[in-house]
């Protein structure tokens, strides 16, 4: 049964999505005078240093759902079109910078990051941020791009609270450290592929540092081990057929082979920055949160 549910997901993965966009996505709303659209800069404490974040805050009274929105390694697709189009849907979003990356203080690393993460969702639920920025407690979605990807997959197996999951070709940090090891010839390639884009963007390290970070948690960092962990949660995986579907394919096959998996699987014909197909991207995901219904908040 589990070999035929994930032969029938891979073939579901392998086929574009044909839809109408969803109006967010290409049009604006009528302006809120009560209540507009506005941002919000703030900065996410931690382990002592304050990270950048802006808070993209929907129209409307009353507490809102809300999306964690991870950037990738460095970050320069942002992915903001997206946390725009799901703003104009209704939902707050929250993005950040890791420490160390793009002004942040701090030194990045690939494990600080993953600290990163539980400070933004901590500060998330924070009875001050809720009252504040009108966050709906019963709908929050971690969402990432890229290395973003993996930590959220990370965050949402380990924690309840979480509505869903949205995995933009993720990175599958742990695959790459075991590819590393069993092909040393690789490394000095996959260190150039790695930090061709990072420019001044993180402070304290470099590729080599992070393919050797990778490298020593080959075993405890594959996202193909979260598969039990999110088989109760709602995901959305979304892979890229010219960027990361080597990883991405086999992370979609095993979530969707778990008993009551709950995966809505999509391959879009773009790169790993989903370049030319920004719309399509922004409708999928948009689409997908709408069937993202309120629950009994989290004690």
């Amino acid at each position: 049964m589990q070999t035929r549910l994930a032969a029938t997901l891979l073939a579901a993965v392998l086929a574009a999505p044909v839809f109408a966009a969803p109006r967010a996505v290409v049009a604006d709303p009528p302006r809120d005078a009560a209540h507009p659209a506005r941002n919000r800069q703030v900065l996410i404490l931690s382990h002592g240093d304050g990270m950048n974040a802006l808070f993209m805050l929907a129209a409307g009274a009353g507490p809102k759902p809300t999306m964690v929105l991870l950037h990738g390694l460095p970050g320069n697709e942002q992915n903001l079109d997206l946390a725009q189009a799901v703003r104009r849907a209704g939902w707050n979003v929250l993005t950040l910078h890791y420490r160390g990356s793009w002004g942040s203080p701090g030194r990045f690393s690939l494990a600080s990051a993953g600290e990163d993460v539980e400070a933004a969702m901590a500060y998330l639920r924070q009875p001050d941020t809720v009252a504040q920025y009108g966050v709906d407690l019963r709908r929050i979605v971690v969402a990432g791009h890229s290395m973003g990807g993996f930590f959220a997959a990370r965050y949402a197996a380990t924690h309840d609270g979480v509505a869903g999951v949205v995995l933009l070709d993720p990175w599958n940090i742990g695959a790459t450290g075991k590819n590393l090891a069993a092909h040393p010839e690789t490394r000095q390639d996959a260190i150039a592929d790695l930090g061709d884009d990072f420019g001044n963007s993180l402070a304290g390290t470099d590729a080599a540092a992070l393919m050797a970070e990778a490298e020593r948690h080959a075993r405890d960092w594959d996202l193909l081990g979260t598969a039990p962990a999110l088989a109760g949660k709602p995901v959305l995986i979304v892979g890229a057929e010219h960027g990361n579907a080597g990883q991405v394919l086999p992370l979609a096959a095993a979530l969707g082979a778990q008993r009551g998996a709950q995966v809505r699987a999509v391959t879009l014909p773009s790169d790993h920055a989903f370049a030319d197909q920004r719309i399509g991207l922004a409708g999928i995901v948009v689409d997908w949160l709408a069937a993202r219904r309120p629950r009994t908040a989290p004690k």
